[in-house]
């Protein structure tokens, strides 16, 4: 079964998109395989306490892009292959890259600049993320 004790909802972003990111990130780390159940969209929204059409919404959300199927009475599983594997770590990381370019422009930095402290943050990770 698919846990959802990690999801954290944060305000200013919908909370569909949360639970579709939550299952991109744990396919992605691996802590979701093929074949693994979610709980179903009764039991997540009580879960998480939000409506169940927000639930129903993240449910068509990853079904459209392939990340999970659903049976006769609501029971979703995970379809989890190299290739979604690929499509959301490049998906995720793009993201977050898009995130950080925009903040290093409007800080002023050029792209040299900005290359160049990747590779340092790269070359040199936290304690933490060790």
């Amino acid at each position: 079964m698919i846990s959802f004790d990690g999801l954290r909802l944060e305000e200013g972003r919908p909370i569909y998109l949360q639970i579709v990111l939550h299952i991109k990130r744990g396919i992605v780390s691996g802590a979701i395989a093929d074949g693994d159940e979610l709980p179903s969209r009764r039991i997540l929204s009580a879960l998480l306490g939000v409506n169940p059409n927000t639930v129903q919404k993240a449910c068509r959300a990853l079904e459209e892009e392939g990340l999970i199927t659903s049976h006769a009475g609501a029971r979703s599983f995970a379809v989890v292959t190299p290739e979604t594997i690929a499509a959301c770590r490049a998906e995720l990381v793009r993201g977050g890259a898009e995130s950080w370019a925009r903040s290093a422009r409007g800080l002023g930095l050029g792209l040299d600049e900005a290359l160049e402290l990747i590779r340092e943050v790269w070359d040199n990770p936290k304690e933490e993320e060790q």
